[in-house]
């Protein structure tokens, strides 16, 4: 299956919370859209894997994607190394993505700005022939991308592009909120974490809401690039 984006993210719940509202948008506007968790965020303080799967999944459904793969690397250790890239390359190579998204380049979890340069990597060597790579018993085709855009999560980053996200808030933070086991519910025995305060999830709300009025729109997603996109004419950027 050939997805439009393929987005990663070093746990289940990263993309979410970063990027929700923009997959969202381009699932309901016929793209395919795909999401590959790097681990299975075993060292999470709530929940199980057993739920987070489960949890991933319904937030899939909320999100309309067209696959979801889990690589089960080591949450807290996997490394950036040639395994890794492996990995990470044959489900570019798989998917044949236009446009990869990954976690912030840095932020509050380490796993994020790890995970970022891993991905961030593996596109580049995606599309060199001589890295060899195969899938069910096949070499794959080299693949590179056309870009790579980084979503925000806790920290607040300077955006370089803001995607317009207006009337997909709601259904962002209902895949968000998919994740009952990692995310403020009331009643709940779980131990709290800096995640599942209730002031976390107000945060991201209305982190969406700050975005929408910097392009003057009622809600939006941030994005953070390093090989900025060219455009036909200056008329493309509005």
């Amino acid at each position: 299956m050939k997805l439009d984006v393929l987005a990663f993210g070093a746990h289940p719940d990263d993309v979410e919370l970063g990027a929700g509202g923009s997959i969202a948008k381009m699932t309901a506007m016929g793209m395919k859209v795909g999401i590959v968790d790097l681990t299975e965020g075993q060292l999470g303080t709530r929940g199980s894997i057993q739920k987070r799967y489960a949890e991933a999944d319904k937030a899939a459904e909320i999100l309309g994607l067209s696959v979801r793969e889990n690589l089960k690397m080591e949450d807290g250790f996997f490394e950036n190394n040639k395994e890794n890239k492996d990995r990470v390359i044959s489900c570019i190579r798989k998917y044949k993505p236009r446009i990869v998204l990954c976690n912030a380049p840095y932020d509050r979890h380490p796993d994020h700005g790890r995970g970022s340069d891993l991905v961030k990597e593996a596109v580049f060597y995606s599309g060199l022939r001589m890295w060899k790579t195969m899938d069910q018993g096949k070499d794959q085709e080299a693949h590179r991308p056309e870009a790579v855009y980084q979503y925000m999560q806790f920290y607040n980053l300077e955006p370089d592009l803001i995607m317009d996200v207006s009337g997909y808030e709601e259904v962002k933070m209902k895949a968000i909120k998919a994740y009952d086991s990692q995310f403020y519910k009331p009643g709940t025995n779980e131990p709290e974490t800096a995640i599942a305060q209730k002031g976390f999830l107000d945060s991201i709300y209305h982190r969406m809401v700050d975005h929408g009025r910097l392009i003057g729109r009622e809600a939006g997603e941030g994005f953070m690039v390093e090989r900025k996109p060219g455009v036909n004419t200056l008329l493309d950027l509005i």
